[in-house]
């Protein structure tokens, strides 16, 4: 009896055993399934993280790029301003946009992109600012005329003298010192000339009177009015008188002065200072005749001009 009953209770043990080695098993399986799920979740989540990262990246780019532009645009308009031309390289859209995102926070590829864009070919350098490094320029050859001009002497063969006639004469609205004539210089229309003779000149001596004229003076405007040349006069503090014509001379006549020989500018630069220059050896000398370093103002063929009393004096 004890025997079977042994016999019994091993054989339900041994029964027991068995199912709790299948349900083992079974959980073995369970474990195994649920670890591929868990693999599976983790490779959907990484997929997902490199979609987002990637979005990132591209509007970080787009970003990056357009700050490129601006600073493109902002260099070209300096060198315009400048007097220059700069060809910028283009930015590749492969150079900006990354293939593969490095970690969830990446660093901003900004400084990358523009040295790929600075090592570019033959581009200008720029350092991590966007500033453009100073290129050398090789100097351009001077045209012949400019080299003539910068060549030539100064001396009075500069100045444009010529014979002019005032037409009329009329005190300067809006200053009591000045007149404003209408000159005939021998042009097809009358030049205004703005003078400062008010104080020195009767007004009806003004009107009908032949002058000696510097016309190529840049025009310059006084008090409103626009002068288009110079009365010539000789002049000391105390007194001014203007220079008279030869007998015979006609507006449009040209004024020189004997051993300068040479065409006058166009225009005197004010840069160039020509006739403040020239102006100081402008005088008239013991005879009242006006001179540059002792060479009479001449009409050719006609005379010299002259002052009425003013003698070693000077001329402007």
């Amino acid at each position: 009896m004890n025997i079977a009953r042994s016999l019994g209770k091993m054989a339900g043990h041994s029964s027991a055993l068995l199912r709790l080695e299948q349900r083992a098993a079974e959980a073995d399986k369970l474990i195994e399934y649920l670890k591929q799920q868990v693999h599976l979740l983790k490779g959907k989540a990484i997929a997902q993280a490199t979609v987002q990262e990637e979005k990132k990246l591209k509007v970080e780019n787009a970003k990056l790029k357009e700050s490129i532009e601006e600073i493109k645009r902002q260099l070209l308009e300096k060198e315009r301003k400048a007097g220059r031309e700069v060809a910028m390289p283009a930015v590749a859209p492969s150079t900006l946009l990354a293939s593969k995102p490095v970690d969830s926070s990446p660093s901003p590829p900004a400084p990358a992109a523009l040295k790929a864009t600075g090592d570019s070919g033959g581009a200008p350098a720029k350092d991590s600012e966007g500033k453009k490094k100073p290129e050398k320029k090789e100097k351009q050859p001077k045209k012949p005329q400019e080299q003539v001009q910068e060549e030539a002497k100064v001396d009075v063969s500069r100045l444009d003298l010529r014979i002019g006639c005032i037409i009329t004469a009329e005190k300067h609205p809006d200053a009591d010192a000045l007149y404003v004539e209408k000159v005939d210089v021998g042009e097809p229309t009358p030049r205004t000339v703005v003078s400062g003779l008010v104080k020195h000149i009767p007004l009806d001596q003004m009107q009908n009177r032949m002058v000696v004229l510097l016309c190529n003076l840049k025009a310059a405007k006084m008090r409103g009015v626009v002068s288009q040349a110079m009365v010539m006069c000789a002049s000391s503090p105390e007194k001014v008188e203007i220079l008279d014509p030869p007998a015979g001379a006609v507006p449009g006549d040209r004024v020189i002065c004997q051993g300068f020989p040479g065409v006058p500018d166009k225009e005197l630069n004010p840069k160039k200072k020509v006739w403040e220059q020239v102006q100081p050896d402008l005088r008239t000398d013991g005879q009242c005749v006006a001179t540059y370093k002792g060479s009479a103002f001449e009409v050719e063929g006609k005379g010299v001009c002259k002052a009425q009393t003013m003698s070693n004096s000077g001329i402007k």
